[in-house]
Parts: structure tokens; sequence; C-alpha cells
């Protein structure tokens, strides 16, 4: 299953990540540029370093000035997120390009790559809450809250990982067909955004 092998490359990424655990560290993609796990691999690394940016910028001492820079980062990763997915889809899009759609298929409410978006983040989630299952300076009370959160994660990616099998399947079926929507972010535009247009009179 699709999803399986998706999964066992994001949580590839992420203990790759860990082995050094740092933000600026370039990822080193194991799997060829031609393989669709490269993709996968590329995108979780993304959201894995995204992640961390997020902790980060919650440190209530962080330096003002700092803040703002890891502000910036945030945006910039957020836009190659978001341009990953649509690479992705794209990839998709050219798998079942051959499909005969039948006549009754519809659409899904979200597309194959914002699904496995969904997963990547789910497979960082369950990596961090399993971290807080063990924290030895932690209560056990917190420890037994955290397993049972990370249980529910589990069941998350059960079904999830499902769906998405289901889905491919069904686009491959014809009984489901895609669409690649780009994002168009506005905020990020300096022609869309009225306060980066503005400031450029």
């Amino acid at each position: 299953m699709v999803s399986k092998l998706a999964y066992s490359v994001f949580e590839q990424s992420i203990v790759d990540y860990h082995q050094f655990d740092n933000v600026d560290q370039p990822a080193s993609n194991p799997y060829p540029k031609d393989r669709f796990e490269h993709l996968l691999y590329l995108k979780n690394w993304i959201d894995t370093v995204q992640w961390h940016f997020e902790d980060i910028i919650r440190d209530p001492n962080i330096d003002p000035v700092a803040a703002l820079s890891l502000k910036r980062r945030i945006d910039a990763s957020n836009q190659e997120r978001t341009d990953m997915v649509e690479y992705i889809d794209g990839y998709f899009l050219q798998q079942y390009s051959h499909v005969k759609v039948k006549d009754h298929a519809r659409i899904n409410s979200e597309s194959p790559a914002w699904a496995f978006d969904r997963l990547s983040i789910l497979a960082l989630k369950i990596y961090h809450m399993r971290e807080e299952t063990t924290r030895k300076e932690a209560s056990q009370d917190h420890r037994d809250k955290c397993q049972a959160k990370l249980n529910i994660l589990l069941e998350q990616r059960t079904d999830l990982s499902s769906a998405i099998d289901d889905l491919l399947q069904d686009i491959e079926k014809g009984d489901k067909f895609m669409k690649v929507y780009k994002q168009m972010k506005m905020y990020n535009d300096n022609e869309l955004n009225p306060v980066l247009y503005q400031n450029k009179k």
C-alpha cells in the first residue's frame, strides 16, 4: 500500500533529522531524484524543520529581532511546503493520466498530496508524543496522559492510511478524479497583499 511506503519514508526523514536536531542542517535525501520516495522524504523534511521552527519561536525569552527573523523563515517554509504538495499532486496527475474517468466519478474533498501532507504531520506528532511517554523527568501522570494521546494518534494513522489507499484506488479505477488547485496565497504576494503593494509606492 502506498500509505505504508510513505509513512516509512516519513519516519526515516524524522529519525535522520533528529540525529543532529538542528534546523540549519541540510537534508541528506537517500533516494534518487527520479523516485517517488525522494519527494516524500523532502516533503517530510520540510515539515520536520518547520515543526522545530514552531517550537523555537514559542520560547518566551526569545529575542524579538530573532523572532521576527524566524517568522520570516516560517513563512518561507510554509510556501515551500505548499509548493511541494502541489508538485506531488502533479506527480499523481501524471501517474493517473491514462485512467478513463467514469461518468459517475466524483472529486474528493482533498487531493492525494494534501492527504499525504496530513500523514506527514501525523508522523511528527506520533514521534514527539512517543518521546513524551518515556521522558524520565516527567511525572507518571504526564506520561500516562501522553500515552493515551499517542494511542489516539496511532488510531488516526490507521484510519488516514486506509483513507489514502482507498482514494488512490478509486482514482486508479476511475471512480474518483483529482484536480490540482494552486493555493494562490495572497499574503506572500507583492501584488495582492495591500501592506506590501502600498509600501512599494
